[in-house]
Formats: C-alpha cells, sequence, structure tokens
C-alpha cells in the first residue's frame, strides 16, 4: 500500500467517526424535532412530493434556513397544484396572478379552508424575499422557531389536501381530485412513515 493510500484510509477512518460523533450528539435533538411535527404521513405522488419529503428531513436535521427556504417554494407549488386541479387560470389577459392572488381566488371558490389560506400566507409572510436574495436583514431572523412554524403550516395544508381514510384496506382520500387515481382503484402515493 502506497503512502498516500495509507493517508486516505486514515482520512476516512476520521471522517467516519467525526460524523458518529456529531449523529450521535445530535440524536435526541434530532428525534424530538421529528416527533414534534404532526405531518401527513401520505400523500399523493406529485411535483412537490420529494420536496415535501426533504424538508422534514432538513428541518428533523436541523437545517433551518434550509427548511425555511424550501417551505416557500412547496408552499407556492401547492397553491399552483390546488389551482391547476381545480381548473383555476394562473394566466389572464397576459398577466400572470401572483400566489397571493390564486390563494385568494381559492378561498372564494371554497377550494381551500381559511385555516388553509391563513397557514399558506403564513408562510408567503415568512421573510420570503428577505431570506431568498440574503439580504441583511436575514441576519436577525430566528430561523429555528420559523422553520418549526412553517413545518407546523405546510403539515396543515397537507393534511386539508391529501387527508386520507381507511376503509376495507383501501384508501379513501378526502379530496380524490388531488389524488392521480388508477384504473384499478390504486392511487399513486408518497409514504412518508420514517422521517
Amino acid at each position: 500500500m502506497t503512502i498516500p493510500e495509507i493517508n486516505n484510509l486514515i482520512k476516512r477512518a476520521q471522517l467516519k467517526q467525526e460524523l458518529k460523533d456529531e449523529f450521535d450528539s445530535t440524536l435526541e435533538d434530532r428525534m424530538n424535532r421529528s416527533l414534534e411535527i404532526d405531518r401527513q404521513w401520505i400523500i399523493g405522488n406529485h411535483y412537490f412530493s420529494e420536496a415535501s419529503a426533504e424538508c422534514i428531513r432538513l428541518y428533523r436535521d436541523g437545517y433551518f434556513i434550509a427548511t425555511v427556504m424550501m417551505s416557500h417554494a412547496i408552499n407556492e407549488g401547492i397553491i399552483k397544484f390546488i389551482a391547476e386541479r381545480n381548473s383555476i387560470q394562473r394566466h389572464l389577459k397576459g398577466q400572470t396572478k401572483s400566489e397571493e392572488e390564486l390563494l385568494l381566488e381559492l378561498k372564494t371558490g371554497n377550494f381551500i379552508s381559511e385555516d388553509c389560506l391563513r397557514v399558506s400566507q403564513g408562510i408567503m409572510r415568512s421573510f420570503r424575499a428577505d431570506i431568498h436574495h440574503m439580504n441583511p436583514s436575514v441576519a436577525g431572523i430566528p430561523f429555528l422557531e420559523l422553520a418549526k412554524s412553517n413545518m407546523e403550516r405546510l403539515s396543515l395544508m397537507e393534511k386539508e389536501i391529501f387527508f386520507v381514510n381507511i376503509f376495507d384496506g383501501k384508501l379513501r382520500p378526502k379530496n380524490p381530485q388531488y389524488w392521480d387515481l388508477n384504473s384499478d382503484g390504486t392511487v399513486n402515493a408518497y409514504l412518508r412513515i420514517a422521517s
């Protein structure tokens, strides 16, 4: 074995130990954060589903700035998705409606509840522009609290949209228009049992 190969093995062993030590020292906090958010265990398998699952893992693992940034994007994706599934046009006379306008139209049309409107607006108004543009004001944002709040808000939205019951061993979505139903009666689902 050459000296560079030996050095590489030593570096790998040191890094492995450092990562194990870091994991062990943060395990309790990760478990607590994972348990404190009452998330929807299953959602429709759509373009934002993987991002939503990753956002849960980011929060669990303590990446609060990334959690907040991702929660903004997921919120916007869900709003667009709900509008699309309810045939709400995003473009009108050459203008694109803002997510806020879409959200208000969804509430006016009774496609979402007052609670869903409130939590979605809460995410929108959680320093989105400052964070995404890394304005100097981000230094004063309490990211831990904001990340937790946005995760709770997303959870409420996803529960309203993707709530399911299980009857005779089958999923019964409360809002089937948000699920892609297959010809055999099954649905494309994204399971988030262990995050």
